[in-house]
């Protein structure tokens, strides 16, 4: 009789019985990685590969350990990343010469082989829930049985955390390794392509992007304000700003994707940058203006980047006396019921000229930033008791351009305001701001100022939206005249409530058809007119004020300020 497939050993290379049989790459040493968590999991996943590069004398082998609350997403994260995974159970049928973890909350069986504790954040800064007892425990310390047995080894960032945990842990003494932070050296390297990276998250030149960072847990910043990201959009005006979310893997890992999007729907269908919680982060932070974060490690590595940091909470979980703690002593606090952008713009400009502001902080952090790849290699070669490969020492390598996560954002709230007269010397000038439709408030008109919904009739979803559009927008650039006041045309017949339908041409101008029939072509004095919905504006402004749009000259200011504006000329479209 065929054996059965759950007879069969699951796990027969490069580790197991009659493994030597099988396997190409011999190895003289065996190296197991326990994976517990997702964020443990992320961890050893980005620092492993630099380590062991290139050296066929270390077998590696995964072992996922499925007891974590949040273990959610490590296993597929192992196979996606092409790991050889056996069972948990299978651990003490191998005898490794090495166990490596970024958990240190991990069931290992008795063995002598020793037991290296990789952080998966930045020090010993936070309580967490002991799923052991009903207490809190100091998140980062392995179990006292490691420690008693004389096996655990747990990798510090800098020589303070080693006296924390000595005053907290007496049993820890003599049992850490000064290694630094390879996230933080990989951080740092990456500045040089900060551009790079705003670029690929369609970031341009003139806005700020101002990033969310949240950690896990009923007091983290989005436990107290999931709406934050939202309120954000409301508030930073679309054409100067962006916001971006970084989450905890613990959040994710607990509650899933599928109900973090549908908790931040209306943020997500205003253009959020929600980062997963693998890789792209990173570079991500690195093309950050602002962050506001809590008491989460990527809120210190924000700081420890040099850039203006504001806090929207800080729970009591944080742990006293550490570096994060520092950094709820120096940054600000954001009032997050009140005006966001007048809070934003006071952080970015106390900051400007003080890059530096949270240095000290960031020295206490992390000691001799930039080594901690090469100090962390010749740690594992030494529990190893391997020889160093002749390679030269790893250095920390330039992040990746990250993927873009955003979706299209397909209507707006526009408001228009009069602020100067056309003269024969100067054009009239008008104010614009724009704020995606799905989190904007009702805003408030005045004689000279006005609010408009714009909408993308073949993209927006809600057909709701298109039907109260003062403002119809063209998809791509038409070939020719022609050709957009042919779809104009059509596009307003379709929607009758609609007052004005634009679509850009080729050529680097505008085409708006107004409802009585009449057309205007909008022109930039200086550049190509690409972006529809300006030039829709400035039509739209123009005829709520009485002012024919015809034959005149605009001065259409981004956001209320000279730095972004842009000139045009409207001119009447003949037959």
């Amino acid at each position: 009789m065929a054996a059965r497939f759950a007879d069969i050993p699951f796990l027969r290379v490069p580790v197991g019985e009659d493994a030597h049989r099988w396997r190409t790459f011999p190895g003289e040493r065996t190296l197991v990685v326990a994976a517990r968590t997702l964020t443990s999991t992320i961890r050893v996943l980005e620092v492993l590969p630099a380590l062991l590069r290139g050296d066929a004398r270390i077998t590696v082998v995964f072992a996922h350990d499925p007891g974590s609350a949040f273990g959610d997403g490590s296993i597929d994260l192992l196979h996606d990343a092409g790991c050889r995974v056996m069972p948990w159970e299978q651990l003490p049928q191998v005898e490794p010469d090495l166990i490596l973890s970024a958990s240190e909350h991990i069931d290992l069986p008795a063995g002598r082989c020793p037991v290296l504790v990789l952080p998966h954040g930045v020090g010993f800064q936070k309580y967490v829930p002991d799923s052991r007892a009903p207490r809190d425990r100091l998140s980062g310390v392995v179990p006292d049985e490691l420690l008693e047995a004389g096996r655990a080894w747990m990798a510090v960032s800098h020589p303070d955390q080693e006296r924390q945990l000595i005053a907290a842990h007496p049993k820890t003494a003599g049992r850490t390794l000064l290694v630094g932070d390879p996230c933080l050296d990989e951080l740092l390297v990456s500045e040089d392509r900060r551009e790079d990276y705003r670029l690929a998250l369609d970031v341009q030149g003139n806005q700020r992007l101002v990033m969310i960072s949240s950690t896990w847990g009923p007091t983290s910043l989005i436990a107290e304000n999931p709406e934050l990201p939202a309120r954000l959009l409301s508030q930073l005006p679309w054409d100067t700003h962006r916001v971006g979310l970084i989450l905890h893997p613990n959040v994710w890992s607990a509650h899933g994707a599928w109900h973090i999007r549908t908790l931040q729907a209306a943020a997500l269908d205003a253009g959020l940058l929600l980062m997963p919680p693998v890789h792209d982060w990173r570079p991500a932070l690195v093309a950050a203006d602002a962050v506001i974060g809590d008491h989460g490690s990527v809120t210190l590595y924000g700081a420890a980047l040099g850039r203006p940091v504001a806090l929207a909470a800080h729970g009591s979980e944080a742990v006293p006396g550490t570096a994060s703690a520092d950094l709820a002593r120096l940054a600000p606090r954001l009032d997050t019921d009140g005006r966001l952008l007048a809070q934003i713009d006071d952080l970015v400009q106390a900051h400007a000229g003080r890059r530096d502001q949270y240095a000290e902080v960031a020295a206490r952090a992390v000691e001799r930033p930039g080594e901690s790849l090469a100090r962390l290699r010749a740690a594992v070669y030494d529990l190893l008791g391997l020889s160093l490969p002749p390679t030269r020492a790893p250095r920390p390598r330039v992040l990746a351009a990250p993927a873009n996560p955003a979706g299209p954002v397909t209507s707006w709230i526009v408001g228009t305001r009069l602020r100067a007269e056309a003269t024969a010397r100067a054009p009239l000038t008008i104010d614009v701001t724009r704020f995606p439709s799905a989190v904007a408030r009702d805003r408030p008109e005045t004689e000279r100022s006005f609010w408009h919904l714009a909408v993308e009739p073949a993209e927006e979803r809600d057909r709701g939206l298109t039907e109260s559009a003062s403002v119809l927008l063209g998809p791509t650039p038409a070939p020719d005249l022609a050709t957009a006041r042919h779809w104009a045309r059509d596009t307003l017949a379709c929607w009758p409530g609609s007052l004005l339908a634009v679509r850009a041409l080729r050529s680097g101008v505008c085409l708006v058809e107004l409802r009585d029939g009449n057309a205007v072509e909008v022109s930039s004095t200086d550049a190509p007119v690409t972006d529809p919905a300006l030039a829709a504006s400035a039509v739209y402004a123009c005829l709520r004020a009485d002012v024919p749009p015809y034959e005149i000259e605009v001065a259409l200011r981004l956001d209320g300020t000279d730095a972004h504006e842009k000139r045009l000329r409207l001119r009447t479209v003949t037959p």
